[in-house]
């Protein structure tokens, strides 16, 4: 069994990505988006992602739609969707994010956007394969 105390784990988190858990079928990932940054906007063909905010202030933009979100919402990011999460704060945007299927290397740990997207280019940030 893994057990985390979720919002106190992604608190504790500088890194800009930090993979948690990866199982079959799932993928856990916390994630700290600086003041004036953003995750980019991307879309996950294959992917359902589910976001949950921890603290700070930001703005989902999900298939065009925006919506501000804070400590405590949750925004549903369907696969084929293209979307966006941007820091609107004063301070770090703290999340946790569930893929399904997982998105990230295992274990994969990005301090900054900018090593996470080079890491992705890269193809070093694959999922694992069964």
């Amino acid at each position: 069994m893994e057990h985390f105390t979720i919002a106190t784990v992604a608190e504790e988190s500088a890194d800009f990505r930090r993979v948690l858990w990866t199982g079959e079928h799932t993928q856990l990932v916390i994630m700290t988006i600086p003041p004036g940054g953003e995750i980019g906007e991307e879309v996950h063909e294959e992917i359902d992602q589910i976001l949950t905010f921890v603290s700070g202030t930001g703005q989902a933009v999900v298939g065009g739609q925006k919506k501000n979100v804070a400590q405590g919402d949750l925004v549903v990011v369907p696969a084929g969707k293209k979307h966006n999460f941007l820091n609107t704060g004063v301070n770090p945007l703290v999340l946790y994010t569930v893929y399904g299927p997982p998105e990230h290397a295992d274990k994969a740990v990005h301090k900054t956007k900018e090593e996470a997207d080079a890491l992705e280019e890269a193809g070093k940030d694959e999922p694992p394969t069964s």
